[in-house]
């Protein structure tokens, strides 16, 4: 039984949710995993006409019969999970057999409290964060002063890590932004308050999950943020801080290269992103503000507007190579009905020359201009088609286009938000 990665191939918000939704109802699926990110990601997912977003939780949390897992790749904050848990609990969802790695490093308000005035500080040179502290909680991961969950058990462990970490992050506060040092009694206290509560769900998720393999369970990888948002591969500095690609899967999780058997890029059948950054087929006409009204293209976890531009098959090609995708699952495509010509981003242009493929450099990124292709519309609404032949022709002459320059076969489209609006597209 196969182990699955899903992840997203542009900028994020590309629907991973509906696509682990759609792999968790059609198939068994025994467990469903974060392995990276924070409460910075969303995910909507559209149940019996309910809409129900998730944050820090994997959206498999809505799957009857399936185990969530929060791996060790995640930074944790305690009041968002608790937050989060208790929205669903009270909307009847059965959270009971959430996991949390003992690993997993442990987001504090004194992380957001860096997050939020460093931004106000950077001011025009901004690079969009959330302002949740997950970079921060980043940083002190790599910098050794970071507090993992299985601190909050130790009063003792948790105080020295606390004291270790704010150290430097007082002088900071006090000496370059003028503001009040946090103490350290209080973040204790923050922190222990959650412990209890959380002590059931904690456990070794690596060992979890690769005796799950062992068993032959399926075991579902969830990816939050996306491709373009590495902070290796993505469009640095406007990126996240973790690695959303799907090599960062194994370390995220704890399980070897070899157990991963299908890699699946969710991509949007056009392109948005959220926050700062270069983004060569951004829209700033009538059709950016039609692509982001008809595709409801707000943020899930910021309430940001998304910026919207057309399909970009350059940044396909390239989420394809450095994930190394089996496929791709495309979203959104009944977005793309009121338009009697779709332009497609097949290269870009960069000092006169032709380019397709991801430019080495963020000076030529920055400077990318697109190259398009124009394929016929379709003009009508698909959002009742159940199978590939039912599209018209000119929707599957779009998928198919895509598909040949995008680097992996499309096994699957999104024709709306709900669970059963989903098309297989055959070989």
């Amino acid at each position: 039984m196969p182990a699955i990665v899903v992840l997203g191939a542009q900028w994020g918000d590309e629907g991973k949710g509906k696509a682990t939704d759609l792999l968790a109802t059609t198939d068994p699926i025994d467990f469903v995993v974060r392995t990276s990110g924070g409460h910075n990601a969303g995910h909507t997912i559209v149940v019996n006409g309910e809409k129900y977003a998730t944050h820090l939780l994997p959206s498999g949390i809505l799957t009857p019969g399936a185990t969530s897992v929060i791996a060790n790749g995640v930074v944790v904050s305690p009041e968002a999970l608790f937050r989060e848990l208790d929205g669903l609990i009270a909307r009847g969802v059965d959270v009971a057999e959430l996991k949390v790695s003992a690993n997993a490093h442990v987001i504090a308000s004194y992380h957001a409290t860096i997050d939020k005035v460093t931004e106000r500080f950077l001011g025009k040179n901004q690079i969009g964060t959330t302002g949740r502290g997950i970079g921060p909680a980043y940083a002190d991961k790599i910098n050794r002063v970071g507090v993992r969950i299985a601190d909050l058990f130790d009063e003792k462990i948790l105080r020295e890590k606390i004291d270790a970490a704010l150290d430097v992050r007082n002088h900071l506060l006090t000496k370059v932004y003028n503001r009040r040092a946090i103490e350290v009694d209080a973040v204790v206290e923050e922190l222990l308050a959650y412990a209890e509560r959380l002590r059931p769900m904690v456990c070794d998720t690596s060992l979890l999950l690769n005796q799950a393999l062992d068993a032959g369970q399926t075991v579902l990888f969830e990816g939050a943020q996306a491709t373009m948002l590495d902070v290796d591969h993505g469009t640095y500095p406007f990126v996240t801080s973790s690695n959303p690609v799907a090599g960062g899967v194994c370390v995220g999780a704890g399980i070897g290269p070899t157990r991963i058997d299908r890699v699946i890029g969710v991509i949007k059948a056009y392109t948005t992103r959220v926050g700062s950054g270069p983004f060569p087929t951004e829209l700033f006409d009538e059709d950016g503000i039609q692509l982001q009204k008809l595709g409801g293209e707000i943020g899930v976890s910021t309430g940001r507007t998304r910026r919207c531009g057309w399909y970009d098959a350059v940044v396909a090609r390239y989420a394809s190579r450095v994930n190394g995708l089996t496929e791709f699952f495309l979203t959104k495509l009944d977005i793309l009905g009121s338009w009697e010509q779709i332009p497609v981003c097949v290269a870009y242009e960069i000092d006169g020359k032709r380019v397709e493929e991801m430019p080495m450099t963020q000076t030529e990124f920055h400077h990318a201009k697109p190259v398009y292709e124009y394929f016929d519309g379709w003009m009508s609404d698909i959002s009742g088609c159940r199978s590939f032949d039912e599209l018209p022709a000119n929707a599957q002459a779009y998928v198919r286009a895509l598909e040949a320059i995008s680097g992996a076969r499309i096994w699957g489209v999104g024709v709306g938000p709900g669970r059963e609006q989903t098309v297989v597209v055959p070989d």
